[in-house]
């Protein structure tokens, strides 16, 4: 009598696509980290070590791997927000978790964030593509907006324009990704940490 083996669970089969995905996923981060936009969908699958058959099967294109990584890097107002809601704190703390969790992203993976936003600027981002980026980047800013404007009524932020102070804040976030070409030791130097540049904001309240 022949061996035969059970047929996979729905359980099973959803952790292995969820393990692909995420393999796919990492492997696309380091090639667009290196080639930028103009790495193929084989430079993927080879890095991921599955066939480019597999990696379209997961994504129908290039595009749609970056849009998943956008995706990763900044979620929709309406889950950010309630993300937000769930950090305990004043105001101001829960800006601080938030902007420790991106100084700490930009730390583990600066390459990719420094290949980001050369290809938010770049003219070869297909319209929709670049469309979904801006909405992902303004649910951040309203959300950061919003956490500003309460904190300005428990005197904790200093009263000045919440769009402004949101603008200040998220553009020494987004400069300091800039800070690629330095050796991982020099990062760990000269990178600010989230207290130092929550100051744009105003003194703490003692």
């Amino acid at each position: 009598m022949r061996g035969f083996s059970l047929p996979r669970t729905e359980q099973v089969n959803r952790r292995i696509r969820e393990e692909t995905t995420e393999k796919i996923l990492a492997a696309a981060r380091e090639v667009f980290a290196r080639e930028g936009m103009a790495a193929k969908m084989a430079d993927v699958a080879s890095q991921a070590g599955v066939s480019p058959g597999l990696a379209y099967h997961y994504f129908p294109s290039k595009e749609a791997i970056f849009l998943a990584l956008v995706r990763q890097l900044t979620r929709p107002a309406d889950e950010l927000l309630a993300i937000v809601q769930r950090i305990p704190g004043t105001p101001r703390d829960r800006l601080k978790r938030i902007v420790t969790a991106m100084l700490e992203r930009r730390r583990k993976d600066p390459d990719f964030y420094q290949f980001f936003y050369q290809a938010v600027a770049s003219d070869s981002l297909p319209a929709d593509l670049r469309e979904q980026v801006k909405e992902q980047s303004q649910s951040m800013r309203e959300t950061v907006r919003g956490l500003i404007v309460e904190g300005q009524a428990m005197g904790e932020i200093a009263n000045d324009d919440p769009d402004k102070l949101a603008s200040a804040l998220l553009a020494c976030v987004d400069g300091l990704s800039r800070m690629v070409q330095l050796s991982p030791e020099d990062v760990e130097k000269k990178m600010p940490d989230a207290h130092m540049i929550l100051r744009i904001l105003g003194p703490e309240p003692r």
